[in-house]
Formats: C-alpha cells, sequence, structure tokens
C-alpha cells in the first residue's frame, strides 16, 4: 500500500468486510448467545478438517515456490499473509504484497514478477476449470436450491468463467514466462488444492450437519468456490456466506453453519495477524 501511496483499497476492504461481519452477526446472534452456541459444532473433527481446509492454500503456494525458488520453511508466513491480504483487503493485494517480499529477498529470488505473474494467472485458471467441473456436477442435485429466476445469473457467471481463460489460453506463449514443464506441474498443483479444498469443506460441513444430504454439501461447496472467482472483492468467504443466507434462510440452522465457518476463517486471519505481529516485535532487531 504504501508503495503506490495510496489507502483507498484498505479502506473499500474494511468498509465492505464491515458490511458482511454485520450480516453474519445478524445470522448467528439474532437469538443471543444461545444461537451462536446452537451454531458452533461439536464434533472435532469438524475443526481438523476446517484446520485442513484453511491451511491447504498457502501449503500449495510454498510447494510451488519451493520448487521454483527453493525458498526456506520462512516464504510460508508470507505466503499465509498473502492469503489474508486478499480475503480481508482486496483480491489480488495479496499477489502484490508477495511480489515485494519476493523483491526485498534478490538473494533468493533475481526476477520474481513473472514467476508470480504466472502462479497466479495458473491458479486462476485451474480455479475456472474446477468450479466449471464442480458445478457440472452439482447443479443437477442442487438446483432445487437456487431460485429459477436466479438460474440466468449462474449461467451467466459460468459464461464469463469460461471466457476469461480463453485469451489466457490462445496467447500463452506471449502471456506466460515459466517453462512449459513448469507451468503444467503448478497448473496441477493448483487443481489439487482446489478439489483438496472442496472436499475438507464438505467434509467440515458434513461432520457438522450429517442430516443433510451430500448433493446439498456438494452445490453449496461449488458456489463458494464460485464466489471465490470473482476479482477485487474483499473476504469472499463472507460475500458467499451473506448470499447463502439470501438463499436458504428457511433453512436456520444451515445458513448458521455457513455463517460461522465463514466467521472462523476471518477469526483464524485475526489470530494469525497478531501471532506474526507479536512475533515481529520480539524477535526484531535494534536499529
Amino acid at each position: 500500500m504504501k508503495t503506490i501511496k495510496s489507502r483507498w483499497p484498505a479502506i473499500i476492504g474494511a468498509l465492505v468486510t464491515l458490511a458482511m461481519l454485520a450480516g453474519l452477526a445478524h445470522e448467528l446472534l439474532s437469538s443471543g448467545l444461545a444461537g451462536l452456541d446452537r451454531a458452533t459444532p461439536r464434533d472435532p473433527l469438524f475443526y481438523i478438517a476446517f484446520a485442513a481446509l484453511y491451511f491447504v492454500p498457502p501449503l500449495a503456494d510454498y510447494w510451488i515456490f519451493r520448487r521454483l525458488w527453493h525458498i526456506p520453511l520462512g516464504g510460508l508466513v508470507a505466503l499465509i499473509k498473502k492469503r489474508i491480504a486478499n480475503d480481508v483487503v482486496m483480491g489480488y493485494s495479496g499477489e502484490a504484497y508477495f511480489y515485494a517480499w519476493a523483491r526485498a529477498r534478490a538473494q533468493l529470488v533475481a526476477a520474481p514478477f513473472g514467476a508470480v505473474k504466472d502462479v497466479s494467472i495458473l491458479s486462476a485458471i485451474a480455479g475456472n476449470a474446477v468450479t466449471l467441473a464442480m458445478i457440472a456436477v452439482a447443479l443437477p442435485v442442487g438446483r432445487n436450491l437456487i431460485p429459477p429466476e436466479m438460474m440466468r445469473y449462474v449461467y451467466g457467471s459460468l459464461a464469463v468463467i469460461f471466457g476469461t481463460s480463453l485469451p489466457f489460453l490462445i496467447f500463452s506463449r506471449k502471456v506466460f514466462s515459466l517453462p512449459r514443464g513448469e507451468l503444467w506441474a503448478i497448473f496441477g498443483i493448483h487443481c489439487l488444492r482446489l478439489i483438496l479444498g472442496g472436499f475438507f469443506l464438505a467434509l467440515a460441513w458434513a461432520l457438522a450437519m450429517p442430516s443433510v444430504a451430500i448433493g446439498t454439501w456438494l452445490f453449496l461447496s461449488a458456489g463458494r468456490m464460485l464466489f471465490s472467482r470473482l476479482p477485487l472483492l474483499p473476504n469472499k468467504d463472507l460475500l458467499f456466506a451473506n448470499f447463502a443466507i439470501l438463499m436458504i434462510g428457511e433453512d436456520q440452522a444451515l445458513s448458521e453453519l455457513i455463517a460461522f465457518t465463514a466467521a472462523a476463517v476471518l477469526l483464524i486471519h485475526a489470530l494469525l495477524i497478531v501471532a506474526f505481529g507479536i512475533h515481529h516485535l520480539l524477535t526484531r532487531k535494534p536499529s
């Protein structure tokens, strides 16, 4: 943010995040603390699956950049901060942060821009491909969850997702800078990350509410992935939770679980940022 000498993205991100938090708070606390207690899953396996869901993306990124740059384990912290920035501030602000982190370590990375660019584009393409595949599987079993008048927006979103990937595929030789073998390996890691993320999310929800049909969880997991494709928006988990509450609000327990999951992600973000800040204060060298 200092490099562009402007704080408007952070301000907009904070305002939108606060608005979405208000929606979540209304859903979880409308019945007071008893409502929050009712929404909290009891099965400890839920929290194991949730932890796996949270850490799969930064671990996959670490695998990629360890392969490209041989970054140390400390790079995992930078990649976790990258994920938090993308969620809380604005889409792709995390990539800007990680690029600045890499540039500050010229002894590890000589020319970071090309690699960060390629990894980000491949992440979007892999996300689009896996999202289309999940929607194709989930739509027949979860279509009854969507009001008929909203189906045209779903189809429009799918068309946009497909269309945004085509230019990068058509002009791939001019867009990408990494060798073709590395590009395919990175694409495969991204696809594995997304599949594991969808699996752990559906598993966590199924553990919390085993009475709900697996088709519902599959559809909602695909919907969450669809929302994650929206660019330049802060905290897509909160956005999806608010949308899901409006869409399936007649099932209070289901909407409360989705709201709880989104709020838990934000809570982990906050705890990690505090922990990283304390660690920095304790370990920094005096000037």
